[in-house]
């Protein structure tokens, strides 16, 4: 199924979770076509960290339409995300004074843990939330919240899904999708790549070449944002009904715990 946006544009949706990504087609020119995402696409674009932005317009109801280079490449796979590339990048996001102050332009304060379990409880389906498994995980994590040291928040992409990780033909890397980017502790970032892709016997060695010693500090701190990592991808997994998702989830919930 495709139609026209503003009679110029053939746009065909593209999978997803969002529903809001199109391939768009006009002659002999593709271009990415986002609905509704977020101001501050236009800097990561400027940074080269995403793919450039051609333009933004407002529909008639009021939606948001960005442009982008249509880049042709590929998703990551889960195994190519130990590579140096993605780290490289994601401390090269983390590092950037520059996107730091745009951010805090568009965004403000920085994003407290308790409020990142407020998120996570946002629109939480019913059976999840009378789940007494998971009401004593987010008591746990609420509990200890403020047991967590407090650091200088960086711009944090907050999804750091393989599916987020776009190679250029080329060998270029992008990061896409930055709806939920927030200014936060920056183990959130790197505790949603460890506990998802990373062998725990390898957590060290990659934290070193972070630039992170994993001391008892840092290593509650990535227990706690590994664990809502976790508790995300519970939330996500169970709308589309990816039950095999759900239960792995909520063992390696067990397993840290433990």
């Amino acid at each position: 199924m495709s139609y026209s946006f503003d009679l110029e544009w053939e746009m065909a949706p593209l999978g997803g979770g969002t529903g809001q990504s199109y391939k768009g087609v006009k002659g002999e020119q593709t271009i990415f076509l986002k609905r509704n995402t977020t101001p501050f696409l236009a800097a990561v674009s400027v940074e080269g960290i995403a793919p450039k932005l051609l333009w933004t317009r407002r529909t008639a109801n009021g939606e948001g339409i960005t442009a982008q280079e249509w880049i042709e490449g590929d998703t990551l796979q889960p195994v190519q995300m130990v590579e140096h590339d993605v780290l490289a990048m994601v401390k090269a996001i983390h590092e950037s004074a520059t996107l730091k102050g745009m951010l805090e332009k568009i965004q403000g304060s920085s994003a407290t843990p308790t409020q990142l379990l407020a998120e996570y409880q946002e629109s939480l389906q019913v059976d999840l939330r009378q789940n007494s498994f998971l009401n004593r995980v987010v008591d746990y994590l609420y509990h200890t919240a403020n047991q967590l040291e407090k650091v200088d928040s960086v711009v944090c992409h907050g999804d750091l899904s393989h599916a987020n990780f776009l190679l250029e033909k080329t060998g270029r890397l992008y990061l896409v999708d930055w709806e939920n980017v927030k200014l936060c502790d920056p183990l959130l970032d790197v505790a949603s790549i460890l506990c998802r892709y990373i062998n725990y016997s390898d957590w060290e060695k990659w934290l070193e070449v972070y630039g992170v010693t994993l001391t008892p500090s840092v290593q509650l701190r990535l227990q706690w944002f590994c664990i809502l990592t976790y508790l995300m991808d519970i939330k996500k997994s169970h709308f589309y009904g990816r039950n095999h998702q759900v239960n792995y989830a909520i063992m390696m919930i067990k397993k840290i715990m433990q």
